[in-house]
């Protein structure tokens, strides 16, 4: 019995909104907006700031750090790319630069029975093309 071919990973599709975050993921940095009125930082990408409606917003590099805030483990496969993957977890890890602005990605480099709400994560890059890199998190290798 033969495999099926490896598909490969789904791509992002960056629009308007969100085209400065893949930007910075290819320089491996994990950017989300911040206003430049009241400072309030942003994510998902919007036109207007959450905090006072201005569209006065920019890109802010943050320093990568975070913390798990919660997450599952997925064991559905929901694209093929994912049939040997499985189980993995996509967690919801809020930034310490900003606790309030949290990020769904992926937990990488740790077994799924050691991920633990709490976890202080590190973003870390899966190179997927030339141009395209993934931020996802792995437990927090240099002190905070």
């Amino acid at each position: 019995m033969s495999q099926a071919p490896q598909l490969p990973r789904p791509l992002p599709l960056p629009d308007k909104f969100t085209q400065f975050y893949w930007d910075a993921a290819k320089r491996h940095k994990l950017a989300i907006l911040r206003c430049q009125d009241c400072g309030t930082f942003i994510h998902m990408p919007r036109p207007l700031c959450r905090g006072c409606l201005s569209s006065n917003l920019a890109p802010h590099d943050t320093n990568g750090l975070g913390t798990v805030y919660t997450y599952t483990q997925t064991h559905y496969i929901y694209h093929p790319y994912w049939a040997d993957k499985a189980p993995y977890v996509v967690a919801l890890v809020e930034l310490e630069e900003d606790p309030s602005v949290r990020i769904v990605s992926n937990i990488v480099e740790c077994p799924i029975d050691q991920v633990h709400i709490g976890m202080p994560v590190e973003v870390v890059f899966e190179e997927l093309a030339d141009e395209v890199s993934i931020p996802q998190f792995r437990p927090r290798q240099s002190p905070s």
